[in-house]
């Protein structure tokens, strides 16, 4: 897609605190010459973050920042989770997720999330067909941070111990695809953009799945047939 607009230019970062996550004042020129602040925030620190911003503006991927996994149990369910997360004051619908260790690949990543948070290990039977990296990671709140997510879809078997760490409190629970609609309409917890789209985007194929003769769904609900 070509910009039909002039793109600012980033002149300068200055770090206003720092903690767990960094507030940041960008100043940018716009293309009338005058300069125009903005307020940010990121995890990363002052270099990483300049690096991380300066990639971007070269249409640069960078590696992403977390992994959210979508849980595909056996017999056309999904798995989610019911968390306390502390900025929101209130428990919230999400699927399982973590930010990425400096060495870690996006499948080990998934698979310590899964473990850690409800007590899912991948389907070894199906090999590397047990997890869907998408094509590319998404932007969480684009007018606030940097930080960018993996979605990964990941054929799942919930058999162990989850192993959360001090202060996440978490409760998970599977749908079937036929439930997924009725979930949406009565929920009243909070929920993420995330895990909202996608189960929109299951109860819909569901309902087309259930208008054809056709078998169960495998342990993958969206395949390229679906849009067909």
């Amino acid at each position: 897609m070509t910009n039909k607009l002039a793109t600012p230019k980033l002149e300068h970062i200055e770090q206003i605190c720092s903690g767990w996550v960094n507030k940041y004042v960008l100043t940018y020129r716009l293309a009338d010459g005058s300069t125009y602040e903005y307020e940010a925030a990121s995890r990363r620190g002052l270099n990483e973050y300049e690096a991380a911003l300066k990639a971007n503006g070269a249409g640069q991927h960078t590696k992403p920042d977390a992994v959210c996994i979508v849980p595909l149990l056996p017999n056309d369910t999904i798995l989610l989770i019911r968390e306390f997360r502390y900025p929101l004051n209130a428990w919230c619908i999400s699927f399982p997720a973590g930010l990425m260790e400096p060495d870690e690949t996006i499948a080990q990543c998934a698979q310590r999330e899964l473990l850690e948070e409800v007590g899912c290990r991948l389907n070894d039977k199906l090999g590397d067909a047990a997890i869907t990296v998408l094509p590319q990671s998404g932007y969480s709140s684009t007018g606030l941070t940097e930080e960018n997510v993996q979605v990964v879809l990941a054929r799942a078997l919930q058999d162990e111990t989850p192993q959360p760490e001090r202060g996440e409190l978490i409760e998970s629970f599977a749908l079937h695809y036929s439930e997924v609609a009725d979930f949406l309409a009565k929920n009243s917890d909070l929920i993420g953009t995330r895990a909202q789209l996608i189960l929109e985007m299951v109860k819909r194929v569901w309902d087309l799945k259930s208008k054809l003769p056709e078998e169960p769904l495998p342990q993958q609900p969206l395949t390229p047939q679906d849009y067909a």
